[in-house]
């Protein structure tokens, strides 16, 4: 299972933001693509922070009660992302996942260019793949 790799399950078209986007705009955003949240990407496709549905859900909330403003998405947006690369392993991931971590994860080469998100879902989906593609051979040859 260690030949599971990150890319061959990354989602390559994920939501993104831009650190200059209104937080309405944003919303907007995930609530079309049913996302859990999505990588803030600076003007050369570079990782440059997340944005949770949380982090939307939060401030719309605070909007709300006290009528204010709502911002960009600079000032929600965390600026310390843990990511992944391409190459990583499934497996590893899913460990990673397993401990109090997000359920998304950008995926960026080596240069900080965003390739896409990586979710939980689609590591089991991974996973459970490779269970039953194993399952089968084994039970076809024996």
């Amino acid at each position: 299972m260690q030949s599971l790799l990150v890319k061959d399950y990354l989602n390559p078209h994920p939501v993104k933001f831009t650190p200059e986007m209104a937080i309405e705009e944003a919303s907007e955003l995930i609530t079309k693509t049913n996302e859990l949240g999505g990588p803030v990407i600076g003007k050369n496709s570079e990782l440059v922070g997340f944005l949770s549905e949380s982090d939307i859900l939060a401030k719309m909330l605070e909007t709300s009660y006290y009528s204010e403003h709502v911002s960009s998405v600079e000032q929600l947006m965390r600026t310390e992302v843990l990511s992944v690369k391409p190459y990583d392993s499934i497996v590893e991931l899913a460990q990673m996942m397993l401990q109090a971590k997000p359920k998304v994860y950008p995926v960026v080469d080596d240069d900080g260019q965003l390739c896409g998100t990586i979710c939980r879902n689609d590591v089991l989906r991974a996973i459970d793949s490779h269970i039953r593609s194993s399952f089968h051979v084994t039970t076809k040859t024996g």
